[in-house]
């Protein structure tokens, strides 16, 4: 079982994702690959932001060998579920999804009861406690998702 989750820019939301949705995976013995990417290339190739990686880091999970990647339409393939943070980077995969594409498509915290249609928050241009709440909504989807997919 291959898991996808997409933001913008693949620097905070979808790194932490990628994040919890491992250690929640191998905590429940829930065998699936996960990675992570964006849908703009302003990032590529960098590292997690400092802010996010440092919120990972202190619950215990490392997100710094992390590199950003933009999307692309053979993702629709490879992965069995794109998962996007956001209601807008959700529009922009439908709109980029092959025709012939098996990929479910979803948003992450539609996943997380009482929270369908809710985005992750982008905390990349407020202060740092913003990645907290981000980090805390990672978790909730996680925890949601896995159990989902280990039934």
């Amino acid at each position: 079982m291959k898991i996808l989750f997409v933001c913008l820019g693949n620097i905070c939301r979808s790194p932490l994702a990628e994040g919890a949705f491992r250690v929640e995976a191998e905590k429940r013995g829930l065998a699936a690959e996960a990675d992570s990417a964006g849908t703009g290339d302003w990032h590529v190739g960098e590292a997690p932001d400092k802010r996010a990686i440092a919120v990972a880091e202190a619950h215990g999970v490392d997100v710094s060998a992390q590199r950003a990647r933009k999307v692309s339409k053979t993702d629709f393939r490879k992965f069995d579920y794109v998962i996007a943070l956001d209601m807008a980077v959700l529009a922009q995969l439908r709109e980029m999804r092959p025709d012939d594409a098996e990929a479910e498509l979803s948003l992450f915290l539609d996943h997380v009861e009482g929270r369908a249609g809710e985005d992750v928050a982008d905390p990349y241009y407020g202060e740092e406690a913003g990645f907290g709440t981000c980090w805390a909504d990672c978790v909730a989807g996680a925890e949601a998702l896995v159990e989902k997919l280990g039934k």
